[in-house]
């Protein structure tokens, strides 16, 4: 890779995609709307791109990434038609659904496109990996820090999402690696459910016990201007996560602190493998080895294997 270009790069998970990619891309273009936050990253081009209007970054760029949820199947489009690699770490079906249609348009122009990059989805399907082939059902659960700085665009999806929560019923426990142990989390729309085979659940919880059990019940204010407000300043709990995938009575986790830097990692990982991914459209399970776990530990993320019980 000489040149790449991310969209979204001084956001909370784009500046960590640019230190991933730091010292292996001769290049770094941050771009997005505010051409001064872009120039505030350092050792970084800046430059001023509104996803609304016209995209001509995409020429001068060997991949893209995408750190955003604006215009991504639009992006992604112009990306692989000019032959230009495209990652997204968007974590919605619906988005990722949209740029899987363009699988054919990427691999007659030689380009490759990875989605699910991240946490969850992304680390979840390398784990739920794991278990292919068994015929069990997989059931993968989030812990996420409620002490830690989410970008804004992580925050409103998450909000959006509530409205997939129920009652208390429509939860499961997963035992998550130390220091959290057993923890009781609630379905949630992750999108593994529709790009993982078979029966697939996917549950969310926080840190905070007390803030998980608030979770169904702020579904029904999730359109309400003073949670939107207080969501994105209020932050009560550590900055550590962890997340697994338990099958078979066997759980694979992963966990450590600071979701933002482990999202950008991965995403940064990925740009770094894209020479050896196939062209065309793939989740990030189908896009590298198994080696990619073992390598995203290494930078401080602990990887755990170990009895459901």
């Amino acid at each position: 890779m000489r040149r790449v270009v991310v969209l979204g790069g001084y956001g909370a998970v784009g500046r960590q995609v640019v230190a991933g990619l730091r010292g292996h891309v001769p290049e770094i273009v941050v771009a997005g709307r505010d051409l001064a936050k872009a120039r505030a990253v350092p050792g970084t081009i800046p430059m001023r791109v509104d996803l609304a209007g016209a995209f001509d970054a995409v020429p001068d760029a060997d991949a893209v990434v995408m750190c955003a949820e604006r215009e991504n199947a639009r992006v992604a489009r112009a990306c692989l038609e000019r032959g230009v690699h495209y990652v997204d770490v968007s974590a919605s079906h619906e988005i990722l659904r949209g740029i899987g249609e363009l699988d054919g348009l990427a691999a007659a122009n030689g380009a490759s496109a990875v989605l699910s990059v991240g946490l969850a989805p992304g680390v979840t399907n390398l784990l739920a990996h794991r278990f292919a082939g068994t015929g069990r059902p997989v059931d993968i659960g989030v812990l996420l820090g409620s002490g830690e700085r989410h970008g804004p665009s992580a925050v409103e999806w998450t909000l959006d999402s509530l409205g997939a929560l129920r009652e208390l019923d429509e939860s499961w426990t997963i035992r998550f690696p130390p220091p959290f142990g057993t923890r009781r989390v609630h379905r949630f729309p992750f999108p593994e459910r529709h790009t993982l085979p078979g029966r697939v659940r996917t549950g969310l919880c926080l840190d905070s016990r007390a803030a998980t059990a608030l979770l169904p019940r702020a579904a029904r204010f999730r359109d309400a201007r003073w949670l939107r407000a207080a969501a994105g300043r209020i932050h009560v709990g550590g900055d550590g996560f962890a997340v697994a995938a338990a099958s078979g009575g066997r759980v694979a986790a992963l966990s450590g602190r600071g979701q933002s830097r482990a999202t950008g990692l991965v995403a940064a990982l990925a740009v770094r493998r894209l020479d050896d991914v196939p062209r065309g459209v793939h989740h990030l399970q189908a896009a590298v080895g198994p080696d990619f776990l073992d390598e995203l530990a290494e930078h401080g993320f602990d990887l755990h294997e170990y009895d459901a019980g």
